[in-house]
């Protein structure tokens, strides 16, 4: 292995660390912030999480579109980490920023906050996504990049979970509110250094040819591509379970198990997901992504049964290797579809003539993550206040049960969702040496045209 395509894959999973510093905190707290820190009400929360979601409905296919059109010295995607990095961290800030306002104010500055946050976000993570088709051709070679930009992820997570919580309480001496305040900027330090160095080794390698697409010829891309609808249908469905899971883990632990103390250290259980994670190229060459890929989502479902049988029998040993075997084969899940889409741009420029790499990874894995993430966090919420929730008491039984249901059978029934479109990826899988052959020729045949001209 060469040293240049080392500095790629660690710089490439720098590009994840970077934006996991702030969005994990956003995805796995933001939901217990707003009701027990922030004063808010589980349904104006979960309506505000839901609001940033309508709002991912224009945003991501506006970003899309600007990545397309987007042609600099430094390629298409890699210049926006350059772009964002300084925005997308000082949101991340403010989203944690209690000011001391009047009920409907608190709502407003909470609301634009958290999705201004978010749509920087949709910017500045997709063209993580979008760049892969751009530092290599080779689909091999592309499964290793994911294995090395969610080892980034798993990493970043990690670090957030077991010191997030210890920090605020450490430096807000006891006071949550002042002690977001004082770590939401140590960690948007990291993201702007990570993006930066992203942004100065990673490589555009292939160039695409240079296309003046207007909305409505992005758009075609999506005519008829089979595999991106797949993975756009069963990434929604497992960002919803899978956020559903970690927003509703503070509650709980707490109270459920009664054991807060367990909340940093059951989330940080995601960095077992490195596991599988690690083994992806191998089982990949083995047997089919999508045999993988549906592996995955089975064994989260098995994962959440596991969880309810600790409960069921009051040991919380069951239940904590009912969560780490749930992020263990959860990791099988969310990397596959970041690999493909790379497989689905190319399955839609052989298809349509379109190379939409930027609308089809901001819809099919921004948006995803995004609008999953929304109602991952607003779906428990709305349960929760259905279910009568109060913070900062003890719970009565039917609370108890509404936190049982958003934290174990809603991410169960998501995950089961995700599992029906991938039975039907099979057949694009097997067309995938064929296209990359086809493109090829196209390309030589298109340079050779040029050339004459």
């Amino acid at each position: 292995m060469t040293d240049e395509k080392l500095k790629m894959r660690f710089s490439y999973m720098a590009s994840e660390v970077a934006g996991q510093l702030i969005f994990c905190v956003i995805s796995f707290y933001i939901l217990k912030f707003y009701t027990d820190v922030y004063g808010l009400s589980a349904a104006t929360a979960g309506s505000i999480l839901l609001l940033a979601r309508c709002v991912d409905a224009f945003d991501a296919p506006i970003w899309g579109i600007l990545f397309e059109k987007t042609h600099s010295r430094w390629g298409k995607s890699r210049p926006w980490f350059l772009w964002l990095c300084l925005p997308f961290a000082l949101f991340g800030v403010l989203t944690f920023v209690t000011p001391n306002l009047g009920a409907t104010a608190k709502i407003l500055y909470a609301a634009i906050t958290y999705v201004v946050a978010s749509v920087l976000y949709t910017g500045i993570n997709t063209p993580v996504t979008s760049i892969l088709a751009a530092l290599t051709p080779e689909s091999h070679e592309r499964v290793v990049l994911t294995s090395f930009r969610m080892f980034g992820s798993k990493a970043g997570v990690l670090f957030v979970n077991l010191t997030v919580l210890p920090l605020v309480s450490f430096l807000g001496h006891g006071n949550d509110r002042k002690g977001f305040m004082f770590v939401l900027p140590i960690y948007a330090i990291g993201t702007v250094v990570l993006y930066l160095a992203a942004f100065r080794n990673l490589r555009e390698v292939v160039r695409e040819p240079r296309q003046t697409l207007s909305a409505k010829e992005s758009f075609s891309a999506l005519k008829q591509n089979g595999p991106w609808l797949i993975i756009f249908i069963s990434s929604l469905f497992f960002w919803i379970a899978f956020i559903a899971r970690i927003s509703s883990a503070p509650y709980f632990f707490e109270y459920v198990l009664h054991r807060r103390s367990l909340v940093s250290v059951a989330n940080s259980l995601d960095f077992v997901s490195l596991g599988s994670i690690l083994f992806l190229p191998y089982l990949c060459r083995r047997t089919s992504k999508r045999n993988v890929w549906g592996l995955g989502l089975a064994g989260s479902v098995v994962g959440q049964l596991i969880v309810f049988a600790g409960i069921y029998r009051g040991s919380v040993a069951l239940v904590m290797t009912g969560w780490a075997f749930g992020f263990f084969t959860s990791g099988l899940a969310m990397a596959i579809p970041f690999s493909i889409l790379s497989d689905s741009v190319d399955y839609g420029e052989w298809k349509n003539g379109v190379r939409a790499a930027g609308l089809l990874t901001a819809i099919g894995a921004a948006f995803c993550l995004k609008a999953g993430s929304g109602l991952g966090g607003a779906l428990p919420a709305w349960i929760l206040a259905h279910w009568n929730y109060v913070p900062n008491v003890e719970q009565s039984a039917r609370a108890i049960f509404g936190i049982e249901l958003s934290c174990i059978w809603l991410p169960a029934l998501a995950y089961i969702l995700a599992i029906l479109p991938v039975l039907f990826y099979s057949r694009y899988e097997r067309m995938e040496p064929s296209i990359q052959h086809e493109l090829a020729e196209r390309r030589k045949m298109a340079a050779l045209v040029s050339e004459s001209l």
